[in-house]
C-alpha cells in the first residue's frame, strides 16, 4: 500500500533526491519549498501525487498552516520529514546575531515546530514516522561549526525525548546522520560563511574555509544510496533511533562516543562520591 510522506525542503539536495525516488515508487509526496523554482519537472509528471507549498521554517504560524493543510488535502500523512536545514559555518566571533538567530530558527526551531504540528494529527490516525534529518555532527564536532553543531546537537536531544513521548501511540522516531554527500550543501556553506576574522586565520578554521572554498572538493556519500537506505528504514519495526550513513559519518561519530564514554568512566569514583546518604 502507497504512503503518503511530509517532507520539508524538497526543491534541492536529500530533500529532491527523496521526493523523486518516492514518486517514482508511487507513493505520494507533500513537499515543502521556499522557493517554488525547480520542480516544475516532478510536477509536470506526477501531478496530484505531488502536493507543494511554499514554507518558511522561521514561520511558526505558517508551518502550523501549511502542515494542517496537508493533512486535510490528503487525509492521512505516513511519513513526516524534517529535511530542510542548512550550515552556517565559521569562528564564532564572526556570526552575526542575525545569522546565528537563523540557523537555530531553521534547523532546530522550525523541525519543533513542524512535529507539535503533526503529533496531533498522527496520534489520531493511530501512527506513523517521524524522520529528522540531522548529521554526524549532531554527534561529534569540528572546529569552525559551533552554531551548526548546536543546532544538530538540540535537534538529536529533541527528536531523542520525543521518541520516548510518542512511542506508545505507534509513532515511530529516527534520526539520520549523514556524512560529507554531493549535494549543494558545502557549495551554500561556503557562500554563507562568517566574517573572517584574522585571529584565527592560522587555526584550523582558517583550513575549514579553504576546504569549503575548494570546488575539487567531492564528498564520497551518494544521496542516491543514502535516501534508499532513508526510504527502507520506514518498513522498520520498531523505528531504528539513529542511522549513520557513509564511513565518514560513522568514524567521526564511533570515535566520538568512545572518546566521551573513556572520559565519563574515568570520572566514575569522582561522580559516585557525591551522592550523600539517603
Amino acid at each position: 500500500m502507497a504512503r503518503t510522506w511530509f517532507i520539508t525542503g524538497v526543491t534541492s539536495g536529500f530533500g529532491r533526491e527523496m521526493a523523486a525516488q518516492l514518486l517514482a515508487r508511487g507513493e505520494r509526496v507533500a513537499g515543502t519549498v521556499r522557493h517554488s523554482a525547480g520542480l516544475a519537472d516532478l510536477k509536470a509528471k506526477y501531478d496530484t501525487s505531488f502536493w507543494t507549498a511554499q514554507l518558511d521554517l522561521n514561520d511558526p504560524a505558517a508551518i502550523m498552516s501549511v502542515v494542517n493543510r496537508a493533512f486535510r488535502d490528503l487525509g492521512r500523512i505516513d511519513v513526516v520529514v524534517n529535511n530542510a536545514g542548512y550550515g552556517q559555518f565559521g569562528a564564532v566571533e564572526g556570526l552575526t546575531d542575525v545569522q546565528i538567530a537563523r540557523q537555530i530558527d531553521t534547523n532546530l526551531i522550525g523541525p519543533i515546530h513542524v512535529v507539535r504540528a503533526a503529533l496531533p494529527h498522527l496520534r489520531r490516525q493511530g501512527g506513523g514516522r517521524l524522520i529528522a534529518m540531522s548529521t554526524y555532527g549532531g554527534q561529534a564536532t569540528h572546529p569552525g561549526a559551533s552554531l551548526y553543531h548546536a543546532s544538530k546537537w538540540g535537534l538529536e536531544g529533541f527528536f531523542d525525548s520525543v521518541a520516548a513521548e510518542v512511542a506508545s501511540f505507534g509513532i515511530g522516531v529516527t534520526m539520520i546522520e549523514p556524512g560529507a554527500a554531493r549535494t549543494g550543501f558545502r557549495t551554500t556553506a561556503g557562500t554563507l560563511l562568517g566574517a573572517d576574522v584574522d585571529a584565527y586565520r592560522s587555526t584550523p578554521i582558517g583550513a575549514m574555509r579553504t576546504m569549503l572554498s575548494d570546488p575539487a572538493a567531492v564528498a564520497k556519500g551518494d544521496p542516491r544510496k543514502m535516501v534508499q537506505i532513508i526510504i527502507d528504514s520506514v518498513d522498520e519495526e520498531p523505528a531504528p533511533k539513529r542511522i549513520a550513513l557513509g564511513g565518514d559519518a560513522y568514524t567521526m561519530i564511533e570515535r566520538a562516543l568512545a572518546e566521551r564514554l573513556a572520559a565519563l568512566r574515568a570520572q566514575k569514583d569522582i561522580a559516585f562520591s557525591t551522592d550523600g546518604t539517603p
